[in-house]
């Protein structure tokens, strides 16, 4: 029986493709002063940590990273410390993806122009949001192609109904704005797998690739047709998370679904407030890599770092992972 080709066949040749694994969306790090400077050297040290790790790919200026709380200069000096830090390692065509989102199609094209000149290989891009009742389908569609035909590097688009006023892109809108050809994938932080599932039957992975928005359900996406995801979890335990992708690739399905569970559970620390994640990566991370000082992981101001009875909470539950990661660091899956 011949299996039916549901992959478009129509849309012209595309940018390069995000690569296939597991990102981490790298939260912003700050000098514990009042003005909360971008801290840069803890940056470059917890950069190089990560990928050392084993992961994938890292994302600066998300949601974890928190974008709308940086000026466009400490954005380039993020980026440019980033691609410092992984070329410094030896591989520097290393895979970053940094958030561009503006709320004008003009600012965020001139935020696409810096991040690829600071050295970002892909741009990440949320929809616009500002007045969010306002956003029609033909607004929201016109962003995405006119940022992406101006941008210098490749767009991959961010669903995140929860910090956009609840726009969340639907499955036709993502296949209509997959067309484009600089337009090369999709971060689904909205956890629909039916959508993974739907855009995975309508085009190959060289044409358009599919992102969990956290690592709990990385199996699930990856047996959906899904690529692998982007976790703010990685900050926690870079080395588990990018190997539940290493195991199924390798066809060790079992043994990614026992680590995939392990993993949900500490991940749902991070689905409680971003002051978790970055408390729990101060804890997990931080002190071991010689970043002591706490408040480098605080959130900016106004935002509230984990009060005392959020830090136990978050320890308690993340812990679950640590002896995890501490043997898998020290062994390659083979």
């Amino acid at each position: 029986m011949t299996k039916t080709n549901f992959f478009s066949s129509s849309i012209p040749p595309k940018a390069q493709p995000l690569p296939e694994g597991v990102y981490c969306p790298v939260v912003t790090l700050y000098k514990p002063t009042p003005t909360q400077e971008v801290d840069l050297d803890a940056t470059y040290t917890y950069a190089q940590h990560l990928v050392q790790a084993g992961q994938h790919g890292l994302v600066y200026l998300g949601t974890n990273g928190e974008l709308a709380l940086l000026t466009r200069s400490e954005r380039v000096a993020i980026v440019a410390t980033a691609r410092r830090a992984v070329s410094d390692l030896g591989v520097p065509d290393y895979p970053l993806v940094a958030g561009i989102s503006a709320p004008s199609t003009k600012e965020t094209i001139e935020c696409a122009v810096e991040a690829a000149e600071a050295g970002a290989s892909f741009a990440l891009l949320l929809p616009p949001s500002y007045w969010a009742k306002s956003i029609t389908e033909e607004a929201l569609l016109s962003y995405y192609r006119d940022v992406a035909s101006a941008s210098p590097v490749p767009v991959v688009i961010y669903n995140f109904p929860g910090v956009t006023g609840g726009i969340d892109l639907n499955s036709d809108q993502l296949a209509a704005l997959a067309e484009h050809s600089n337009i090369v994938g999709v971060k689904l932080t909205c956890g629909n797998v039916g959508k993974v599932v739907r855009l995975a039957s309508k085009f190959s992975t060289d044409q358009f690739r599919v992102f969990g928005g956290s690592s709990d359900y990385l199996v699930p996406t990856l047996e959906a047709g899904g690529c692998g995801c982007v976790t703010g979890l990685a900050n926690v335990f870079p080395k588990s998370t990018a190997t539940i992708y290493d195991l199924w690739k390798k066809g060790r399905t079992d043994e990614a679904k026992q680590l995939q569970q392990v993993v949900a559970n500490a991940e749902w620390a991070c689905k409680k407030t971003l002051a978790a994640t970055k408390f729990g990566a101060w804890w997990f991370v931080g002190r071991k890599i010689g970043l002591d000082e706490r408040l480098t992981f605080a959130p900016r101001l106004p935002y509230l770092q984990a009060d005392a009875k959020l830090q136990a909470w978050t320890i308690d539950t993340m812990k679950v992972l640590e002896d995890w990661e501490d043997k898998l660091l020290w062994k390659e899956v083979s």
